[in-house]
């Protein structure tokens, strides 16, 4: 395929360049290595759907039958190739209370409204919204998950049948292996670690995940080692999903119900797929398509709804092993579905034999490629609030979970920049040319809530001349606060006989006083404004030039 045409192979899968194009082409090995990769990430997912359908309080055909329709809907549709959705434990410790209070059905009925409110967003473009998250948000993002993905192996370490999790379904709470078994699992996660760890040195024809499940699986069954496997979990074996129409009343009880549930699993869900497509979009090199996974993820939650499944969102884990295998196109994620579904109708007695051990050392290498070791050794070089957000973000999504923790950071940066804006409001006073007798007023900075305090107390009332003339050429007029700063001088220079000029307002300056109802005049040539106070008086000529 020549340049040109990889050029606008890119184009069309929404690639940044025309050599993710080349590794994006169908070739035969481009398709082993994407079906293995989706083989790996199947494997992966059924522990991970059963253990989060316990958390939620629901069988683990819920979880799974979730974790099929969610993955394939999202890779046939999503808005980034390469990522992998189910059902998450970010969504899951939401899912408890409701279904321990009302049921499996309200349910149902609540990831239906819940996947209407993400395709709504996804129309809207709220998704648009992500890049508002700092780059530190982002980093405390990683760090905390990978932390809460290391957490949640903890629960396969313990008896199977005594593992429990408190109210954030990550912290086990049962009996632990004894010694000799445990030794046994320490072992066995350690060479698969050491597999995925050194494959990749001598040969990338397989992936490295799946040849350490493949060895470990096969080690345990030849030497009948005593170690916990998936069958151990629950039995996955099941028919198709089920059309399903949750059994609820329709009415606007139902609806109070579930609502505050469906708003908040659509918050979740949304921040951390959006997250994830930027995390897999800065491995991949690839760009766009939040609306787009809005929209795909809200439809697979609508469709999960109907056919009994718990709904989902993007998986962190799940979609770095599939990045990790060298998956970079749809297929992989369709192939992780449909071996999913495979695995439920006819494969669950080979699934089962699987050892835990297996899966928990592909998480832990998960964890150690999720987890922003750079952060650590930038934390003395980066500004002190950046470095205290990434550590609140961190700390908050282990302890409450992603959406409150990304508000949180959002919030704190926010007020942390409001606040170093506030600050930076000056002024340079001079004489001016152009208007003999008068002084100028250069304002630098943004004039906003934040530092309209200090704008007001720049100027002296008492000392300037009869004319006083602000200029704005460097700074920018942004809020109703801002506005009112304005009125507050032009009535304040009033009140002592002076005349007020502003110059240089830029057009979104101009365009904020004029929709506020305070400029009265526009000439067209040289502008003359004039400014509508309180006082119902004239305060002030605003004009443009020196």
């Amino acid at each position: 395929m020549a340049r040109s045409e990889l050029s606008e192979y890119a184009r069309r899968l929404n690639l940044s360049n025309w050599a993710d194009a080349q590794r994006a082409t169908f070739t035969p090995s481009r398709i082993k290595i994407e079906v293995l990769a989706g083989l790996t990430v199947a494997l992966a997912l059924v522990p991970e759907a059963v253990a989060f359908a316990f958390v939620a309080g629901v069988e683990p055909l819920v979880g799974l039958y979730a974790a099929f329709l969610v993955g394939l809907i999202t890779a046939v549709f999503g808005g980034r190739p390469g990522m992998i959705s189910g059902a998450t434990g970010a969504l899951a410790v939401v899912m408890v209370a409701l279904v321990a209070q009302h049921g499996v059905e309200y349910l149902f009925a609540t990831v239906v409204l819940m996947g209407i409110l993400q395709v709504a967003a996804g129309l809207f473009k709220l998704g648009k919204f992500i890049r508002l998250v700092p780059h530190p948000v982002m980093l405390g993002f990683v760090n905390g998950l990978a932390i809460v993905i290391f957490l949640a192996q903890l629960g396969q370490f313990q008896v199977p049948g005594t593992a429990s999790h408190d109210g954030h379904g990550f912290l086990p709470n049962g009996d632990w292996l004894p010694g000799g078994d445990m030794a046994i699992m320490l072992a066995l996660i350690g060479l698969t670690m050491a597999i995925i760890w050194g494959l990749p040195k001598i040969t990338k024809i397989i992936p490295a995940p799946l040849a350490g499940i493949g060895v470990v699986a096969a080690l345990v069954i030849g030497f009948n080692l005593s170690t916990p496997v998936v069958g151990d979990l629950a039995n996955i074996k099941g028919g198709w999903p089920q059309l399903h129409i949750p059994a609820v009343e329709f009415s606007y009880e139902t609806l109070v119900i579930i609502l505050p549930y469906a708003v908040i699993l659509a918050a979740i869900g949304l921040i951390e797929s959006l997250l994830t497509l930027n995390l897999v979009g800065e491995i991949t090199n690839q760009r766009g398509g939040a609306s787009q996974e809005c929209v795909a993820q809200g439809a697979s939650n609508i469709v999960t709804g109907f056919f009994g499944g718990m709904g989902g969102c993007a998986m962190i884990g799940q979609s770095m092993i599939n990045v990790k295998s060298g998956g970079r196109t749809r297929l992989s994620g369709i192939t992780a579905a449909l071996c999913l579904l495979a695995f439920i109708l006819v494969g669950s007695g080979l699934i089962q034999q699987i050892p835990l051990a297996a899966l928990v050392g592909v998480m832990f290498m998960v964890v150690i490629g999720t987890f922003a070791w750079q952060s650590l050794a930038i934390m003395t070089k980066i500004p002190l609030t950046d470095a205290f957000v990434i550590v609140l973000v961190t700390g908050v999504t282990v302890w409450r979970d992603l959406a409150v923790a990304v508000v949180v950071g959002v919030i704190v940066s926010a007020l942390a920049y409001a606040w170093n804006n506030a600050k930076r409001i000056r002024i340079i006073q001079r004489d001016s040319v152009r208007t003999p007798g008068a002084t100028v007023y250069e304002i630098e900075g943004p004039l906003f809530f934040g530092s309209t305090e200090g704008f007001a107390e720049l100027f002296h009332f008492d000392e300037d001349p009869d004319v006083v003339i602000v200029d704005f050429m460097r700074s920018r007029i942004v809020d109703q606060s801002a506005l009112q700063a304005v009125e507050d001088l032009a009535a304040k220079y009033q009140a002592h006989g002076k005349t007020l000029k502003l110059r240089h307002l830029s057009r979104d300056c101009h365009t904020l006083l004029t929709k506020a109802g305070q400029l009265m005049v526009d000439s067209e040539d040289d502008p003359d404004y004039e400014i509508a106070a309180d006082y119902h008086v004239r305060t002030g000529i605003f004009g443009g030039g020196h």
